[in-house]
């Protein structure tokens, strides 16, 4: 039962990045691409009707780790206190750059917030990829099962590393590369004309810089984290989720050549899903690696909740599940296309 509810967090959490991940690079690439009022309306409204729905899927990822495995939700939210509140932060600010950018029609209020919901894009898109590093790397967790890391130290990994270092910015920037590759791909799939022109550019550069920080990230994992090969020496089919993962980033950069945007689209998103089933079958049983002791290690089996509250909160999730995916279908499939302005500003597709 706990590793189940494993792999469905990691699933969640997975999810997750692939739909709100191309808002990230969308995010990312806004002020580029998008060069007249009517092109970034055009680009808000590819986005519009999905980024609320995108987000509750970190959200169920949260209360599931909290029911599953509270003793690390407790350490991990106490711990990264500080990056979690920039988080946090980040999201508001995207959303009400979102939200407040039409209230008025100045100019300079406008590119205010064009600006606002860019950095915060980019900052998300970093901060998600450095704290996905840091659990690779793990944190220096006590005895009791609780740590502290500062922003940052020496910027070197170690017994007592700080929320950034150089694995983790190697991280960040890599996941920020990725993302901004699928929100590119995505863009491609909902626009026409320049701004479809601009976007399948985008896609092209950002592909190589992809692949390129991808795989300066495979080779140093094994020297910050030698134990995520213990897993894929005891168990050689792991190996199968890093050559999928490669061949979907290739195929994407293939595909996007040839202007197949959705196949491009949807390789890049099975390129997040196994790249992030990867990192979770090399670190399992281990939900939070400890940097000082290896005893000192939360896993799937000392961080539990009871196995009463397991087995019925089983039966509710695939409820909540079910409609979440219910509505995800829907809302993708009644928006789908590309986007077309009316002539009075509103979408139509």
């Amino acid at each position: 039962m706990e590793t189940f509810w494993y792999v469905i967090i990691t699933m969640m959490l997975a999810m997750y990045v692939v739909l709100d991940g191309f808002d990230f690079g969308i995010g990312v690439l806004y002020p580029f691409i998008a060069r007249t009022e009517t092109e970034r309306r055009t680009v808000l409204a590819s986005i519009g009707p999905v980024w609320k729905g995108n987000e509750v899927w970190l959200v169920a990822s949260g209360g599931l780790l909290f029911f599953s495995f509270p003793r690390a939700y407790a350490a991990g939210f106490s711990g990264f206190y500080l990056a979690l509140t920039m988080v946090l932060w980040l999201l508001i600010v995207r959303g009400l750059a979102l939200g407040l950018r039409s209230h008025l029609s100045h100019p300079l209020w406008r590119q205010f917030w064009d600006l606002a919901f860019s950095g915060a894009s980019l900052l998300l898109a970093i901060v998600f990829g450095a704290a996905l590093g840091n659990l690779i790397r793990g944190v220096p967790l006590n005895p009791e099962g609780y740590f502290f890391v500062a922003l940052w130290t020496d910027f070197t990994p170690g017994p007592n590393p700080g929320t950034l270092d150089w694995f983790t910015l190697l991280m960040g920037l890599a996941s920020a590369a990725i993302l901004t590759l699928h929100g590119a791909n995505y863009l491609a799939m909902k626009t026409e004309g320049d701004l479809y022109l601009r976007a399948e550019a985008s896609a092209k550069r950002t592909g190589w810089i992809a692949l390129g920080l991808t795989c300066l990230a495979i080779f140093a994992i094994p020297f910050v984290q030698p134990a995520l090969r213990l897993n894929y020496t005891a168990h050689p089919l792991g190996y199968l989720l890093t050559v999928i993962g490669m061949f979907s980033l290739i195929g994407t950069m293939v595909l996007r050549r040839g202007q197949r945007d959705v196949a491009a689209f949807t390789t890049s998103s099975l390129f997040i899903l196994v790249m992030l089933g990867s990192v979770a079958w090399g670190c399992y049983p281990n939900i939070l690696i400890a940097t000082t002791d290896p005893a000192n290690s939360l896993t799937i089996f000392n961080a539990t909740a009871g196995m009463y509250g397991l087995r019925i909160g089983l039966w509710w999730f695939l409820f909540g599940f079910a409609l979440a995916m219910i509505y995800q279908i829907y809302v993708h499939r009644a928006f789908w296309g590309k986007v077309r302005l009316d002539p009075d500003g509103s979408p139509t597709e």
